[in-house]
């Protein structure tokens, strides 16, 4: 019996070990699910509290519930360890390492680096190396394989080698690991087999792909689609403001048609590991080939203004009110990059914060799901949401709807509110009251009188430039 094939028996009787490097907001929900299919898992991490935890039973990650993680340690399924040489008991090892962005924009894959060398030491015939973590095409056949075959295995002959973007959406409460379809591109055909053996074994649908470069590109092309069309409506509420349109209004209408149009919403920025990040990675690689991807450049340039943008909105907000941003307080709802989750990563809360310190603004924020921000010129702990905190805020920004949040009160109790995600609309409120595009409204709907386009009186065509003097209520224009 060939390597292949005692694999194979392995994972098709549930007998295969499987190993998943890296407890994060990936690893952790991977883990579980191999375990919750019956595997005898181990995962292993660099962070010993990490493991400490996963050992009682508790759970670090919102998306695993603790009495996952319970059931599968109590079942004996789930073990956790930093003793990176029980790799080598493993018969299917799982990358789910970070991958984010040097300050040079390049990709940082130290930490796949890393992982690798702890599987080199101990890589044995029979086993299947899968990375999860995205990247660059090429990373599986040109860094992992070289790599692994320095201590004279073959990838695809002593052991098998795949790559399958994970797709963890944190805070989702209806896709997760088992009921998302799962990418797989192996080195060979035989690497590519096996490795959708054994996501089969967990995974409701696996779609097989040609090659590692194909899986990698998939998971690129995925998050640049959203990352670009993020960056188209973000552009377009730049506009509608600057012609005094509520920018909601418009996608709300356009979302009507049943056709040739996908429902993206505008926001202060791309937050989480993804968005901001992965599109990077195809781009520097592109680079490297001479080749400039422009959608990806351009929409990057446009949602990495976006908190600038709201920042300006709140100035604009404040000076409406004959206030200055040095010395007003600025009270952040959200700090998280998404609703209903705790993580910060990329957020654009920490962004919209540096801007507003650094034109003198006091921020404090409330987020339930964010107790303390480590941040470069101090930290921020924060703030029970009170009718206190609130009236002492000169402006109240919603930067992350997160459902937690008493918005009657804040309507009730803010004298300035900017709203960056249209989680307010619909509420009764008894301050000013700003989008994040086009003309301040009150809490209840855009003021749809008068008709733009017609006079009130004569109902007459108005002409373009007397219509975006009367409804624009950009920098420029302000009182």
């Amino acid at each position: 019996m060939n390597q292949r094939q005692a694999l194979l028996g392995k994972i098709e009787s549930g007998a295969a070990r499987v190993g998943v490097l890296g407890l994060g907001y990936v690893g952790l929900p991977v883990v579980t699910a191999f375990a919750g299919a019956g595997f005898r898992t181990l995962g292993f991490d660099v962070d010993e509290r990490v493991v400490r935890r996963v050992r009682r039973g508790a759970s670090h990650i919102g998306d695993v519930a603790p009495e996952t993680v319970a059931d599968a340690v109590e079942a004996g399924l789930l073990d956790a360890t930093s003793d990176f040489g029980r790799l080598g008991a493993m018969d299917a090892i799982l990358i789910c390492v970070p991958t984010p962005l040097a300050k040079t924009g390049d990709p940082d894959v130290s930490h796949i680096l890393d992982g690798l060398e702890q599987i080199r030491a101990s890589l044995r015939p029979g086993q299947l190396i899968v990375l999860e973590s995205t990247t660059y095409p090429g990373t599986t056949r040109d860094l992992l394989q070289p790599e692994l075959e320095r201590g004279g295995l073959r990838a695809g002959e002593d052991f098998f080698l795949a790559f399958s973007p994970e797709r963890v959406d944190p805070g989702n409460a209806t896709y997760n690991f088992t009921n998302t379809a799962k990418v797989v591109g192996g080195l060979t055909a035989a690497c590519r087999e096996l490795a959708a053996a054994l996501y089969e074994r967990v995974v409701e649908e696996v779609v097989s792909v040609s090659s590692p470069e194909a899986a990698e590109m998939t998971k690129l092309l995925e998050n640049t689609f959203r990352a670009v069309n993020i960056g188209l409506v973000n552009e377009m509420a730049v506009i509608a403001d600057r012609l005094g349109i509520d920018i909601w209004e418009v996608v709300e209408a356009a979302s009507t048609k049943p056709y040739g149009f996908m429902r993206f919403t505008p926001g202060p920025g791309l937050g989480g590991h993804c968005l901001p990040v992965d599109p990077q990675y195809l781009a520097w690689k592109m680079r490297t080939l001479q080749y400039r991807t422009r959608f990806i450049e351009l929409a990057s340039e446009v949602n990495a203004e976006m908190p600038r943008y709201v920042v300006d909105r709140i100035a604009q907000a404040l000076n409406r009110q004959r206030l200055p941003v040095n010395g007003s307080h600025v009270l952040l709802l959200g700090v998280a990059y998404k609703p209903d989750v705790g993580d910060v990563r990329e957020s654009p809360a920490l962004d919209v914060i540096e801007l507003l310190r650094r034109r003198g603004a006091e921020v404090a924020y409330h987020d339930p799901f964010v107790p303390r921000l480590t941040l470069d010129a101090g930290g921020l702990d924060s703030e029970p949401l009170t009718a206190e905190l609130l009236e002492a805020a000169d402006a109240v920004v919603l930067v992350t709807d997160h459902q937690q949040v008493d918005y009657d009160l804040v309507l009730e109790k803010s004298s300035i509110v900017i709203d960056t995600r249209n989680g307010l609309r619909g509420r009764q409120g008894s301050g000013a009251f700003y989008p994040l595009a086009g003309p301040p409204r009150s809490g209840l709907a855009p003021d749809l009188e008068p008709v733009p386009g017609a006079d009130e009186r004569g109902r007459e065509a108005i002409p373009l430039d007397d219509l975006t003097r009367r409804y624009r209520v950009s920098a420029g224009d302000q009182p």
